[in-house]
């Protein structure tokens, strides 16, 4: 995992940069069919954390909505269903919260629907998982300060995660029926975009009072939230998003944010974290924090206000989910720029892909 790097757009290489570099490595073992068995799901692990890698790495200009659903769309090859939503047809389902964002961008958003269908029985109900995938953000007319905004071309980690996994379950031919879906939209200032104050009516008939335009995630993930449960009937569901900054405050870049309703698959996340070294810490949700979400003119605001920025995050996407057993991670502070280690030397870190392989692999195969 260490030895990945992402060179796409060097031009030149310095020698020391590929100095020591392996070009290629043999092994002898007695039984190297049972070994090459045994690598296929590493190399299928790899294989999706390299792609999560490569699509936080990319620049905005380069990789857009459309972009990223192109990429989503090249699992077909590997037996992976994948359908994309346009906006008329986003629109047509009242995903209104998702369009608002990108409404200020020339860029057009799309929703990305990635279905594995491994399980012994195909209609066993699947599980699913819904990541945010805001390709570059502003902050739109909330605009962010201009210091470090270059960052925000990851934004779409939790997409990126996905969309990985994905590929890994593929190629490993996982035992399980799995959905991944991907909001995707570009966050800019516009004349067209929206307004702090402009009211929205999400895909679920709630409405949402728009305080900041920067709390844009959620918005994405509303939607998205909705769709999936409405259309698939999952038995659980699990969201992946940078959302906030305040989860960098509470746990830095060592740990995600784990928020849930749902004790069971809390404890299961938190197992599988410790055992694939992408660790989570779970943050509390509850009915105080609910209420500083509440709106005088709406349903509810996309921001809380200062304090408990991430539980109140949380508790705004907590209200799309109903009785469906559901898990946020908040991967802000792990998902890009997170510190190094003997498995991530990559800005793009393509966390949450080898967490999510381990939670599906020791629970639901």
């Amino acid at each position: 995992m260490k030895r990945y790097d992402f060179k796409l757009y060097k031009t030149k290489s310095k020698s020391t940069e590929t100095k020591g570099e392996i070009k290629t490595l043999a092994m002898a073992c007695r039984d190297h069919k049972k070994a090459a068995l045994s690598y296929r799901s590493f190399d299928a692990l790899r294989a999706g954390v390299f792609t999560a890698r490569d699509l936080v790495n990319e620049p905005g200009n380069i990789l857009g909505p459309v972009e990223f659903a192109l990429r989503a769309r090249e699992l077909e090859k590997l037996g992976v269903s994948v359908t994309i939503l346009d906006e008329s047809e986003m629109a047509a389902k009242g995903m209104n919260a998702l369009l608002a964002v990108g409404q200020g961008s020339e860029r057009e958003s799309r929703l990305a629907i990635m279905q594995w269908s491994g399980a012994d029985n195909s209609k066993d109900k699947p599980l699913a998982i819904v990541g945010k995938g805001v390709t570059f953000d502003s902050g739109g007319i909330s605009i962010k300060p201009s210091g470090g905004m270059e960052d925000m071309k990851g934004d779409m980690g939790g997409a990126a995660c996905v969309t990985g996994l994905m590929k890994t379950l593929a190629l490993r031919k996982a035992k399980a029926n799995v959905i991944g879906v991907i909001g995707l939209t570009e966050n800019m200032p516009d004349g067209k975009a929206q307004r702090p104050g402009d009211v929205v009516t999400s895909m679920s008939g709630q409405t949402i009072e728009v305080i900041n335009t920067d709390a844009e995630g959620r918005l994405v993930l509303a939607d998205a939230l909705t769709f999936t449960i409405d259309t698939y009937k999952p038995r659980l569901v699990i969201d992946l998003a940078t959302l906030t900054g305040a989860i960098l405050v509470a746990l830095g870049k060592e740990y995600a944010g784990l928020f849930s309703n749902n004790d069971r698959l809390a404890n299961r996340l938190l197992k599988a974290g410790e055992k694939s070294g992408e660790k989570l810490w779970r943050m509390p949700l509850g009915k105080t924090y609910d209420k500083l979400i509440d709106s005088r003119i709406a349903d509810m605001k996309n921001t809380g206000g200062r304090l408990a920025g991430s539980t109140t995050a949380a508790q705004f996407l907590q209200r799309y989910v109903g009785d469906t057993p559901w898990a946020h991670l908040d991967i802000a502070g792990t998902a890009m720029g997170s510190p190094k280690t003997d498995l991530n030397a990559s800005w793009g870190s393509g966390f949450g892909v080898q967490l999510l392989n381990e939670f599906i692999a020791q629970n639901y195969e």
